[in-house]
């Protein structure tokens, strides 16, 4: 029975939220789809409880190029790329910022915590230009299955499945997947199984 109440309701809130995904594509028609993401991932990261969660996972689902219905997007959260994949199970926590990556199922980040487009953004070789006309690359970064992320961490890389990363952690490296990292930047302290 609970698993039909939540179907309707899933089916009330696309209903509702369809001039939100419908507005986007219509605009992606004429405008860079990367540069409507945040206005609407903002606008969505307004609406508070679990009705916000469920407005901001049903719009992402037709807006993102993958995003389960089955996760959790808290208030607060904005996004930055269309191309971003939320996969079953993730719970995503109040005020973070994803940009262009691939968050594996049952992966749960903390609040506040930053997943950039990898470390190339900015180049800044080129001392007459300014750094924000040097132009950069946007790279995807791969958070794995059943990952836990704690709270203010910053990815710039990908982790690997099955891995933790302490708190304040600033990610720079790749992660192996089952480590255990902490630190700025982060460094392997332990791993989940044995080698």
């Amino acid at each position: 029975m609970k698993a039909l109440i939540k179907s309707v309701f899933i089916v009330l809130v696309t209903v509702l939220t369809s001039p939100v995904y419908l507005s986007y594509h219509f605009m992606a028609l004429f405008f860079n789809k990367d540069g409507l993401i945040p206005a609407y991932t903002q606008f969505l990261s307004l609406f508070p409880g679990q009705l916000g969660n469920y407005m901001r996972k049903v719009a992402l689902h037709y807006i993102l190029t993958e995003c389960s219905t089955d996760c959790v997007i808290s208030f607060g959260v904005l996004l930055s790329h269309q191309d971003t994949d939320i996969h079953e199970g993730v719970y995503i926590g109040p005020h973070c910022n994803v940009g262009r990556s691939s968050i594996g199922a049952h992966t749960l980040l903390g609040s506040g915590v930053h997943i950039i487009s990898g470390k190339k953004q900015h180049n800044f070789e080129d001392l007459d230009t300014p750094i924000r006309d040097q132009g950069g690359l946007f790279e995807k970064v791969s958070i794995g299955e059943d990952t836990w992320i704690g709270n203010g961490a910053l990815i710039m890389a990908n982790v690997g499945k099955k891995c933790v990363i302490a708190a304040g952690s600033v990610v720079t490296q790749d992660v192996e997947d089952y480590s255990i990292v902490a630190g700025n930047p982060a460094r392997v302290i332990k791993k989940r199984i044995a080698s």
